[in-house]
């Protein structure tokens, strides 16, 4: 019977890790098919406290685990298939592989995945002109044209927060009107240095000689013309989908759009003994540094629930 078995690594994972087994409690991650989750897919981060110069998302998600291992950490390469609670401290935790493991307690940290268009070379892109994250890699790209695809709030947001650094931000949507509520369509809008392109579709990613965007080719959905946009990256926001389609049937509340729901005072789940940490449950911040503190939030609240079961 493990003390508590972590879904998902990232910032959130390792650092439950990390203090979970600081607590002698002997953590077991189940880190799935992609170890340190959206960062590995990053380059530079410069938004992480301690690393003053910036450091590689890869080797912030190595130097995590290495001292998440340190303190005795053990880290299973596994697909999580299902959660199951069978009493009071007991949970069954079923891989895709057909393992089976018992544990006191769970955190989830599975974290949530950025949507993409879905066009062919575009994960290759990713790092090299192509971003979900405004906040992340918005001051790689200043001085220079960039677009923002999307029509809702975040897009507005993202849009919005890229005009302290490019020197044009094209709004690309799909539709004649933002989806975003009024006051961040207002906001967007009224910003000098964004232009709205309405009714289009970005078709394909254009590349330099270097392999890096210089350009998308656009479709418009009214005139069905196609035309080049120079830019020097695009951020893509349309929404995020949680991770969380193994815990269907597991009792674990989640809101509307697929998140786990904390009880708004600690990470824990509507299930006595799960908690959560992260992007899974965060829809506003997603930055690394509060999956990270929500990560040791989960661990304190995780060690303290096992604490009193042995009391």
């Amino acid at each position: 019977m493990e003390n508590v078995i972590i879904i998902g690594t990232g910032c959130a994972g390792w650092t439950s890790a990390i203090y979970t087994a600081r607590a002698n409690m002997n953590p077991l991650v189940l880190a799935g098919e992609q170890p340190g989750g959206q960062l590995t897919t990053t380059t530079e981060v410069e938004n992480f406290p301690g690393f003053p110069e910036g450091v590689m998302g890869p080797e912030l998600m190595m130097r995590m685990q290495q001292q998440a291992e340190k303190f005795g950490t053990r880290v299973e390469y596994e697909m999580v298939d299902s959660v199951e609670k069978q009493g009071d401290g007991n949970f069954i935790v079923k891989t895709q592989g057909g393992t089976e493991y018992h544990s006191h307690s769970v955190i989830i940290a599975t974290g949530a995945s950025p949507r993409y268009l879905g066009l062919p070379n575009e994960m290759d892109l990713v790092g090299h002109g192509v971003t979900s994250c405004a906040t992340c890699d918005g001051a790689f790209y200043p001085d220079v044209p960039v677009c923002v695809i999307g029509g809702g709030d975040s897009a507005a947001e993202e849009a919005t927060f890229l005009t302290k650094f490019a020197s044009k931000v094209y709004l690309i949507h799909r539709r004649d009107e933002l989806r975003a509520s009024q006051i961040m369509a207002d906001r967007v809008l009224g910003q000098e240095k964004v232009e709205p392109v309405w009714n289009s579709e970005v078709k394909e990613y254009l590349t330099d000689e270097n392999g890096d965007v210089r350009a998308v080719k656009l479709y418009n959905n009214q005139t069905e013309e196609e035309s080049e946009l120079e830019v020097k990256c695009v951020f893509v926001a349309i929404g995020h989908d949680p991770n969380t389609k193994f815990l269907e049937g597991s009792g674990v509340e989640l809101d509307d759009e697929g998140y786990v729901v904390q009880d708004g005072r600690s990470t824990h789940s509507n299930i006595v003994g799960i908690f959560s940490a992260g992007d899974v449950s965060d829809h506003v911040y997603r930055q690394a540094i509060t999956a990270a503190g929500n990560g040791c939030q989960a661990a304190l609240d995780a060690e303290r629930y096992v604490a009193g079961l042995e009391g």
